[in-house]
């Protein structure tokens, strides 16, 4: 054999191999909060810390990291390893007073009310469904001024509260809630003890947004939305203490910061100052 032929050849399987060799992608920060979208070749088989990922027919998947998840993860995907180095975050503090007492101790009645409501927020964020809408990317579902973020740590009366999960727009009572993606209603609820109107939109691959606090609830569960589809109006139901709204996102059991996939707020009418929510 030649060596020209020889090189050839040899060129021609390095060709051929490449794409499965590097068929790793990621796109998205690897930092607490953030959401990663995977692209590997389909059919590959995936798994984040020996725990099975699902994988769409054109071989992209998704993957989260909770506001205090540990640094290093490790990512399989087919014959490839990956170790996934996570940055951590600086998380902000706030003190909220003179909250009523009725709501920082719930009745016996309440807490059943709660649990109640709880398993419902469970189930709803607990599918795993094939559908891609992630795809589409996200914006926000409202524009004004951002009143609350992320990770933040906040004192109510002294005492100490579990971090805000969510980010907090500042908006009027009445103002338009639109879908950041597209996706499935998946809950659709006037009237919960903590979070007042509240609607969950699933985007398939176990990521879903929820929308609290709202003063009316426009759609229904098993409804799909498009990205831009009117779903709700700003409210101050449940425990609110101002007309705000509270977007929150999950993947799979890990709150991720939803300011992270939807990028700076827009430009808008100044929005009225308002107060966050407690949770």
């Amino acid at each position: 054999m030649s060596a020209v032929l020889t090189r050839f050849l040899f060129a021609l399987l390095v060709a051929l191999a490449a794409p499965w060799v590097c068929a790793l992608e990621l796109d998205g920060p690897l930092v607490q909060g953030g959401v990663v979208i995977g692209k590997v070749a389909p059919g590959t088989r995936v798994a984040l810390d020996g725990r099975a990922l699902r994988v769409a027919a054109d071989g992209s998947f998704v993957i989260g990291f909770d506001r205090d998840a540990p640094v290093k993860h490790v990512l399989m995907a087919g014959a490839e390893t990956r170790e996934l180095r996570i940055a951590r975050r600086d998380y902000d503090i706030q003190r909220v007073n003179g909250i009523a007492q009725q709501i920082m101790s719930p009745s016996a009645e309440d807490l059943k009310r709660i649990q109640r409501e709880q398993s419902l927020v469970v189930a709803a964020r607990a599918r795993d469904d094939a559908r891609t809408d992630f795809a589409a990317g996200f914006v926000w579902p409202i524009t004004g001024r951002i009143s609350g973020v992320y990770g933040s740590q906040r004192f109510y009366n002294g005492e100490p509260s579990r971090p805000h999960y969510g980010v907090d727009v500042a908006a009027p009572v009445g103002a338009e809630v639109r879908a950041p993606a597209p996706g499935v209603v998946t809950l659709a609820e006037p009237d919960l003890f903590y979070s007042g109107g509240t609607v969950i939109i699933d985007h398939g691959h176990a990521l879903s947004s929820s929308f609290l606090h709202l003063s009316k609830v426009l759609v229904e569960p098993g409804q799909r939305v498009e990205q831009g589809e009117l779903i709700a109006r700003v409210g101050a139901t449940g425990r609110a203490t101002g007309p705000h709204l509270d977007w929150r996102m999950n993947w799979r059991d890990a709150k991720v910061d939803p300011q992270l996939l939807a990028g700076a707020m827009p430009a808008s009418p100044q929005a009225p100052v308002a107060k966050g929510d407690m949770n």
